[in-house]
């Protein structure tokens, strides 16, 4: 008697392609992402939890021990694919959470270089994406949910015989894709962010951005909040002199920062600077305070047309489908500040953890190292033909 093996279709059958524009895209930054703990501030491989609830809002995210969590550096490939939607958008061109792209687009936008070994990196960052997987109550509509999903459904190199890489592809999942394309749920960042070269600057960054923004007053926290905030596994103390020593060498693009005191309390003080995140086009103001003395609005920012290049002709689809998305009617705006002044925090401490300002080459991340390519060509040298020497 025969065995019939039931085959399931890859998800990107049932999708239509996005093909990513060959032009610049102006960096945006999903807010969910930006105001709560979802990644790893560590290069050193982390496994323990984040567990995170604040109010309704419930984070969870889950690592696999053969690859880890997915780290703040990992979070760089959900922000060039966030830009690139928007930008598309922008366009009037149609997108899908099914992204056709060459590794050289990504890593020169988010400021890497293009030698093997950052391939390499971009690859590790993938599988850490897939592995990781996100459990949240975030966007939960009127009726309690919880949404599981992964930060990368699947994803596949396009290679040819001799084993060099044309393109990749990967399906979004449509959690992250509906909070891209709802405006009111991105912001623009500073290019510079991606220079940025520790977890908790990174970190410190996106909260600057999102609760900061441009008000006048800025943004003031709890540095124990910010802890709580940031799913970190290293001590409060320890975070604090992290947050200390980021404030006395200011690295924050466009964002100034300064510690206060309120008795026992240490507090942080955010306040922008010079920014180059571009005009406010809709405003999303909501009043609110983040364990500290202090009001602030935050402001969405979105940036406006970059580039009519020509479509890649990698593939043979000549133009980019329809958006895959159905209607989305939720306001997810009674969501967005709804820990600000209720928050409580669970998490797993792990003994003698990692620091997140740890010097590992492990994850993917920017590299000031000579490259094996420097070339502005599209056509990469990542792979070798099988058993080729190094």
């Amino acid at each position: 008697m025969s065995r019939h093996r039931l085959i399931t279709p890859s998800e990107r059958s049932k999708l239509d392609p996005f093909i990513v524009a060959t032009g610049d895209a102006s960096p945006r930054d999903q807010r969910d992402l930006m105001e709560r703990p979802f990644f790893s501030l560590a290069k050193a491989r982390r496994t323990a939890p984040i567990l995170y609830q604040a109010g309704d809002i419930r984070v969870e995210v889950f690592a696999v021990a053969e690859h880890g969590m997915a780290t703040i550096w990992d979070a760089d490939v959900l922000i060039w694919a966030a830009s690139q939607i928007v930008e598309a958008e922008n366009l009037g061109l149609r997108t899908s959470r099914f992204l056709r792209f060459t590794p050289y687009q990504l890593l020169t936008a988010v400021g890497r270089q293009t030698g093997a070994r950052e391939y390499k990196l971009l690859k590790g960052a993938l599988t850490r994406l897939q592995s990781t997987a996100i459990r949240t109550t975030i966007r939960n509509g009127e009726h309690w949910r919880r949404h599981q999903f992964s930060w990368i459904n699947e994803w596949e190199e396009c290679t040819r015989r001799d084993g060099r890489v044309e393109g990749m592809e990967f399906v979004l999942p449509d959690w992250f894709y509906r909070g891209v394309v709802d405006r009111s749920l991105v912001l623009a960042i500073d290019p510079a962010y991606f220079r940025l070269t520790g977890g908790i600057e990174r970190w410190l960054y996106r909260v600057a951005r999102k609760h900061a923004g441009r008000q006048p007053k800025g943004w003031i926290f709890e540095v124990a909040h910010l802890h709580e905030k940031s799913g970190s596994l290293v001590r409060v103390s320890d975070f604090a002199l992290q947050i200390r020593r980021i404030a006395a060498h200011q690295p924050l693009p466009g964002y100034r920062l300064h510690i206060e005191r309120d008795g026992r309390r240490e507090l942080l003080r955010i306040l922008p600077g010079q920014l180059s995140t571009g005009p406010v086009d809709g405003a999303v103001e909501a009043l609110g305070t983040s364990h500290a003395n202090g009001i602030g609005i935050s402001h969405a920012v979105l940036s406006g047309l970059r580039t009519h290049g020509a479509q890649l002709s990698l593939w043979p689809e000549a133009a980019i489908p329809r958006l895959n998305l159905e209607s989305n009617s939720e306001s997810n705006f009674s969501l967005l500040f709804g820990d600000v002044n209720n928050t409580s925090y669970r998490r797993q401490e792990k003994p003698n953890a990692a620091s997140d300002y740890s010097t590992s080459d492990t994850y993917f991340r920017r590299s000031d190292s000579t490259t094996d390519d420097t070339s502005d060509a599209p056509h990469l040298p990542f792979g070798r033909k099988p058993g080729e020497a190094k």
